[in-house]
């Protein structure tokens, strides 16, 4: 079920995202040649703790709970890969997706977001990848207002993808609803479904989040369970904002 927001629980979103968006941004920051990928992950849970938050993602699921407050997807990665022993190394490029809820009450609300980040000195297609991802991320928000669809979402993030050169729209992962929960409908497919799909309202706050690979859109899973990765080795980029529809149009919930 699509939830609407009200404007008490939008507040208390709007905190706790630009909390999570500063904490994002701090790690994005402290990535370098010779990081650790664990260490974001302790760093990423000290500063979600610190704040009076919860990690959202640590735990999540049910058969097989995922076990970390980070996922940090390096290279191929495309999304939820678990920080490990990793060093990162110049020329490498790492997603870092983190969700929190705010505050640790009964009345904490999630939030989402996620950026990708270069290591040292990139290669131009590493970079230009990271651009395009980007881009359609501030496409996809500078369209949404009421009376949108979801598909018109989905078909902005593909003619802009499309219009910057030959790039992999991943399609088995999609953006969400997120408040309540971690993840909530409606899905927010990142390309054409061939319907229109549900309206935008005003209230109805979302998870935007294009992954585009260098190369094609298929997508594999590592054995742990969790890492997804590009199918054909090439690099894969990821941007995420949560936002909230708004009468005129939306607002960034988890900008720094």
């Amino acid at each position: 079920m699509i939830t609407i927001k009200n404007e008490k629980e939008i507040k208390i979103l709007e905190i706790g995202g630009k909390i999570l968006g500063t904490i994002l941004a701090k790690l994005g920051n402290s990535v370098r040649v010779g990081t650790r990928v664990g260490d974001l992950e302790e760093l990423a849970e000290k500063l979600i703790l610190e704040a009076g938050g919860l990690p959202s993602f640590k735990n999540y699921g049910d058969d097989d709970p995922y076990p970390c407050t980070l996922c940090a997807s390096v290279n191929d990665g495309v999304v939820h890969c678990i920080p490990d022993d990793t060093i990162l190394k110049d020329g490498d490029i790492i997603g870092l997706d983190i969700g929190m809820k705010y505050p640790q009450t009964d009345e904490g609300l999630y939030t989402d977001c996620a950026i990708t980040v270069p290591v040292g000195n990139i290669s131009k297609d590493a970079s230009e990848l990271m651009d395009v991802t980007k881009g359609a991320l501030n496409k996809a928000i500078s369209i949404i207002r009421p009376g949108i669809y979801v598909n018109e979402i989905g078909e902005a993030i593909e003619d802009y993808v499309n219009s910057k050169g030959k790039y992999g729209i991943v399609k088995e992962l999609v953006g969400h609803g997120v408040g309540y929960a971690v993840h909530e409908a409606p899905h927010i497919p990142n390309y054409r479904i061939g319907f229109k799909g549900e309206m935008l309202k005003s209230g109805m706050v979302l998870a935007i989040e294009p992954m585009i690979n260098l190369g094609v859109s298929a997508i594999k899973s590592d054995k742990n369970g969790w890492n997804i990765k590009t199918q054909d080795g090439s690099l894969s980029a990821h941007f995420e904002h949560t936002i909230v529809v708004t009468n005129n149009g939306c607002k960034i919930l988890t900008q720094a």
